[in-house]
């Protein structure tokens, strides 16, 4: 790490004066290297020069309220309903029927049937046992999706479960991240560091367009804090030497160039892309997946006539989460951060998952600043 953190410190000032930059702004794309980041402290170990700033990474962070609150309603209405715990506390910006039912805790504990599964499979096994109508609630990136494809293509789902989807599709949202940096007077995403465990089933081929389309530097890297200071260091040499054609492959123990091909035709047997609203963001085109035609019987949007509302502003009042995602905010710079918005008592979607910025910053944050309080007194 000490010799990485040399090196990085020796090349960052050459690449800043060589494109005339002030700050080499490197974005990652995965709320798990935002943990790594933030828990050992890689940031007191950047010199001046580099940013390192989390992107859009978290999918539980960017579930738009209208899909809980759809959900809540379906859960009050009298089905059973299944989601990964840390959905089970997201606030929406409205509540079911003013009744102060915004979330599908407070559901549960107003008498809804409402279970945390720990996978699709435990809530199929669930399901079978009384045939009660069901919904599992999926949220999740291409890292989750084959765990819902493979059971749909193998007819493992039961009549009485229907599928509500909010998957989301991380590499539309990143290009959509990197522009809005690029189109404002914000200093441009200088370098990428992709997503390992998605890049696991999509292949680092599929951050290709970074390289050759905007000319920026990208990595797949892996999640120990080794793994991040390489991924910083090839994006910095990469950017010294001008050598920007191809995604960079550090978390070669897992990933594959081309990804999990088995996984990605099982994807494509069973969902559609199809254009899908970012919480506080808006919509984003080809940026979701639901439910193709084929197995529309278990599409709880369609066989319940659950129509998608027109995007609305949906956060609630003072919270910064969507530019915390875009990664054009710190989570330090909302107001309300461990104040009126805790781990406890979250207000924002981006401080309930600890794969949110504002939920790692918050439990980790302190190491940060006493690394940076130490290389000062250094």
């Amino acid at each position: 790490a000490i010799k990485l953190s040399e090196e990085i410190s020796k090349l960052a000032p050459k690449v800043a004066k060589e494109r005339g930059l002030d700050k080499i702004k490197i974005m990652n794309f995965c709320g798990s290297h935002e943990w790594t980041t933030t828990h050992y402290g890689l940031r007191a170990l950047m010199p001046k020069e580099v940013e390192l700033i989390p992107g859009p990474g978290c999918p539980v962070c960017v579930t738009p309220s209208s899909d809980i609150e759809n959900v809540i309603k379906l859960a009050m209405d009298g089905y059973r309903v299944y989601t990964f715990g840390d959905v089970f506390k997201l606030p929406t910006v409205n509540h079911y029927k003013k009744d102060q039912i915004g979330s599908l805790a407070a559901a549960k504990a107003a008498g809804a049937d409402v279970r945390i599964a720990y996978s699709f499979v435990d809530a199929i096994e669930d399901a079978k046992k009384d045939n009660k109508p069901s919904v599992f609630f999926g949220v999740g990136f291409e890292t989750t999706t084959p765990s819902y494809a493979v059971l749909f293509a193998k007819e493992k789902v039961p009549k009485n479960m229907l599928f509500y989807s909010s998957i989301k599709l991380t590499a539309p949202a990143a290009e959509y991240a990197v522009k809005i940096h690029k189109s404002t007077k914000r200093t441009p995403v200088s370098g990428v560091i992709g997503p390992g465990h998605v890049s696991t089933i999509i292949g680092a081929i599929s951050w290709d367009f970074f390289p050759k389309e905007y000319k920026i530097p990208a990595v797949v890297s892996g999640f120990e804090p080794i793994d991040i200071l390489v991924g910083v260091l090839v994006i910095l040499k990469d950017l010294y030497t001008n050598e920007i054609k191809y995604t960079n492959l550090e978390y070669k123990r897992v990933a594959k160039p081309e990804g999990n091909l088995y996984a990605q035709e099982e994807i494509r047997e069973v969902f559609d892309v199809v254009d899908a609203i970012w919480r506080g963001i808006g919509a984003i085109p080809k940026s979701g997946l639901d439910l193709n035609e084929r197995f529309s019987e278990h599409n709880a949007k369609l066989q319940l006539g659950l129509k998608e509302k027109p995007w609305d502003y949906d956060l609630p009042p003072g919270c910064k989460c969507n530019e915390v995602t875009l990664g054009v905010a710190y989570p330090d710079e909302c107001p309300l951060f461990m104040k009126a918005c805790t781990p406890a008592r979250p207000w924002g979607p981006c401080m309930v998952s600890m794969e949110g910025a504002c939920a790692v910053w918050a439990r980790f944050g302190s190491s940060q600043r006493v690394l940076e309080a130490l290389k000062e007194v250094k």
